[in-house]
């Protein structure tokens, strides 16, 4: 009598890179739960998070770390994919909603808003992503017009160097804006700037949660067209890919992913660039694989970020320990790939 033996299958790379992904943000999600200002003891952590904490412990997990942890997992994750999306239109690898000016777009929305709205911030949670999404569509649309050229499509360095410029004119708007208001009103300014995460409240969470639930899985189904298109435009229209549709509503999805982010992070920059590339040196440049890596990928990096960054001395902004990491990255990149 023959016998057959059962052979073990293998869990696919991208599978495997997934899950260890998923294991580091548990644990850093962990660790971030047990720090702080106020500590709580890592052998309370689950009892407290099952209902049996103390008053204390539970007033300082479910009303201060918590909502503070799925804001930037949520955020990293919006940045990462929308960084993603940017290097597969533009076909630069440098594209980021930061570095190429849509982040502070949206912030100069989200601080006229703050700044000038009758009422107070909260009252309009829910409408903040929206208000950054329509600020920051008109910076991408004026970035995109000076960076295209018919023929040949948008020019990648261009796009890069017209983003600059318009961040740092942007920023000279947000210096303009300190100057005429009190000094409450600077602080947050001055807060949103440096990255530091400011919506930190359970109204945050839900505003921004059905961004990335509606965006998330239209990226997705959009992976085909996103690969064509990093091929570029002859490839593309050669696949039947309708290039100026698809690459228009890519941007659209890009800008909203950010600015949503934004709205409640600051002006974080460096997640879109950095998490993509780190999931296409893990998984290769096929969307279907880079995105999901992309998104766990830029959820913990800026959740370490703001671990990292709110229990060193008096508190140092997320998008400060990016940028340290970031820059210095964006630098080598730029040497590496200068068109």
């Amino acid at each position: 009598m023959k016998i057959l033996s059962k052979t073990a299958v293998p869990i696919p790379k991208t599978q495997r890179i997934a899950a260890a992904l998923v294991l580091l943000i548990l644990v850093t999600i962990f660790i971030s739960l047990g720090l702080g200002s106020s500590t709580v003891s890592f052998d309370r952590i689950l009892p407290t998070l099952f209902g049996q904490g103390t008053f204390k412990d539970e007033f300082v997990l479910f009303s201060i770390r918590l909502p503070r942890i799925l804001i930037t997992l949520l955020a990293g994750m919006a940045l990462a994919l929308s960084g993603a999306i940017l290097q597969g239109i533009t076909r630069n690898e440098l594209a980021d909603p930061g570095i190429v000016g849509i982040n502070s777009g949206a912030g100069v929305g989200v601080a006229i808003f703050f700044l000038f709205a009758p009422l107070e911030v909260g009252t309009f949670v829910y409408l903040l992503p929206v208000v950054a999404f329509v600020s920051a569509l008109l910076t991408a649309t004026c970035i995109y017009l000076f960076a295209y050229q018919r023929g040949e499509g948008v020019q990648p360095l261009k796009m890069i160097l017209t983003g600059v410029g318009f961040s740092t004119a942007l920023s000279g708007v947000m210096i303009v804006l300190i100057s005429s208001v009190d000094r409450v009103k600077v602080d947050f300014i001055a807060t949103w700037l440096a990255g530091n995460i400011w919506g930190t409240d359970w109204p945050f969470v839900w505003a921004l949660l059905p961004w990335l639930i509606v965006l998330i899985p239209y990226a997705l189904y959009k992976s085909k067209a996103l690969n064509l298109l990093s091929l570029g435009e002859s490839s593309a229209v050669g696949a039947g890919v309708t290039v100026q549709k698809d690459r228009i509503l890519l941007l659209l999805t890009a800008v909203a992913l950010a600015a949503s982010a934004v709205s409640v992070t600051g002006g974080i920059a460096f997640i879109g660039l950095m998490a993509p590339h780190i999931a296409r040196s893990l998984v290769g440049a096929a969307y279907q694989r880079l995105i999901p890596i992309s998104l766990l990928s830029g959820g913990w990096l800026l959740l370490l970020a703001d671990t990292i960054g709110r229990n060193l001395g008096n508190g140092i902004a997320a998008g400060i320990i990016v940028a340290f990491i970031g820059a210095p990255y964006f630098l080598y990149l730029l040497v590496k790939n200068p068109t």
